[in-house]
């Protein structure tokens, strides 16, 4: 004897499914017929309050867009008996009393399917309903992180390709992998030229294997590297750079990448040669005074350090108010503790309004025609609030964007002890 078969209470089980499932008649009105448990749940709304009631009496749409893309879904279910997923659609929910009340926003993917009887006609249209509201923030901050990230790297290449210095990077294995437009320019190469070790052919024979050398210590190692040497121009001309460059590592503290820069110190490496043959000449014609022979030789070791080692100072600033937007330590250093970044250049460095750089600023970047000049005096205080006299050699240039003058960079180096050691010469 077989046991008995229990009846089997289907509305029960579909109540029970955990989604979000709604049951529509087939007709124009698209009447409730009945709901999930967890439908009731998201939508905030009893079941009394929905079934027996056409669609847009129940879930009235956002919009007049969104009630019409219901439509058509329900449409066409009920033309071509197959499944249809709709445009994702934002549909607000009220938040309860304790939440605050209100409207909450609320992301939706729907999905209606077709329910046939079995001759193949429309018998319901179930409705699948997904809150992809989550998914969708996420792919909203992901997507603004991308940009963001874009937008910094965007930033970096360019200051990187506009900065008045000789700009390279290697990979961890000391591979040449970037040079930007002023190295490219100087050389007169296409950067496929000049990449992994291609850049040595355009040095000075006489220093191509002592750089190599050194180089390839410094990667071997993980050390920052400095080294002098000729650098052939564009036009041939062999000229004097100093090059560094530092390696980045990991948090782990692999390293990943060198990046280093060069600057051009032909004009004062032949300057310090000519003040040194000149100490040197003037140390001989005071050999019978002890005392001046020495101070020749301090003269001598302090103007070989000083130019040996001569600071650059890089800028940029924005705008027809030059604001400043990015400055290197050197560049800060000059300026004491002075707030630079943020601030105009008139309101950070009111000694330049003195001497009437304002004007040129104005000029470069109304004209962007490069001004160049050499030794200018500049009063200001130091640190320690005393006035000091200082002079610098430097260059202010244009850049644009999209067409359009946006800023201007400066290249500028001090050149104070330059002069005041060359006014004592001049004495002796």
């Amino acid at each position: 004897m077989s046991a008995p078969t229990l009846p089997i209470d289907y509305q029960s089980i579909f109540r029970s499914l955990p989604e979000n499932f709604l049951l529509i008649a087939p007709n124009e009105e698209a009447t409730i017929l009945d709901n999930t448990d967890s439908h009731v749940a998201v939508s905030l709304k009893s079941r009394a309050e929905a079934v027996g009631k056409p669609f847009f009496e129940a879930y009235p749409a956002s919009s007049a867009s969104g009630a019409a893309q219901i439509r058509e879904s329900h449409d066409h279910v009920r033309r071509f008996l197959e499944p249809h997923t709709m445009p994702l659609i934002r549909y607000d929910l009220e938040k309860s009393a304790e939440q605050g009340g209100g409207l909450e926003e609320f992301y939706w993917q729907a999905t209606h399917y077709p329910i046939l009887h079995a001759d193949g006609t429309l018998h319901y249209i179930l409705q699948r309903t997904q809150n992809v509201t989550e998914q969708l923030r996420a792919a909203r901050a992901a997507a603004e992180t991308q940009q963001r990230l874009a937008e910094e790297q965007e930033r970096t290449r360019f200051v990187l390709d506009n900065l008045p210095v000789l700009i390279w990077t290697a990979t961890a294995n000391g591979q040449r992998d970037y040079f930007n437009p002023r190295w490219l320019a100087f050389t007169g190469k296409e950067q496929a030229d000049e990449l992994g070790e291609q850049w040595l052919a355009d040095l000075h024979p006489d220093d191509r294997e002592r750089v190599r050398t050194q180089w390839a210590q410094s990667v071997a190692a993980g050390t920052p590297y400095q080294v002098e040497y000729r650098l052939r121009r564009h036009d041939g001309q062999y000229r004097w750079i100093l090059s560094r460059a530092q390696p980045r590592r990991d948090a782990d503290g692999g390293l990943t990448m060198w990046v280093g820069g060069a600057t051009d110190i032909h004009d004062q490496k032949i300057m310090v040669q000519e003040l040194l043959d000149a100490t040197e000449h003037q140390a001989e014609l005071a050999e019978q005074s002890y005392q001046n022979y020495q101070l020749a030789q301090q003269q001598r070791t302090a103007l070989y350090a000083l130019f040996l080692n001569a600071p650059a100072q890089i800028g940029i600033v924005r705008g027809p108010e030059h604001r400043y937007e990015f400055v290197n330590a050197r560049y800060q250093a000059a300026m004491g503790d002075r707030e630079l970044v943020g601030r105009t250049v008139a309101e950070a460095v009111p000694e330049l309004a003195q001497l009437g750089m304002l004007a040129t600023l104005d000029e470069v970047y109304r004209t962007g025609k490069s001004f160049e000049a050499s030794e200018v005096p500049m009063h200001f205080q130091r640190a320690d609030g005393q006035p000091q006299t200082a002079y610098f050699t430097y260059i202010i240039q244009r850049f644009e964007e999209d067409g359009q003058p946006v800023g201007l960079t400066s290249y500028a180096y001090e050149v104070t002890e330059l002069v005041q050691a060359r006014q004592a010469l001049a004495q002796l």
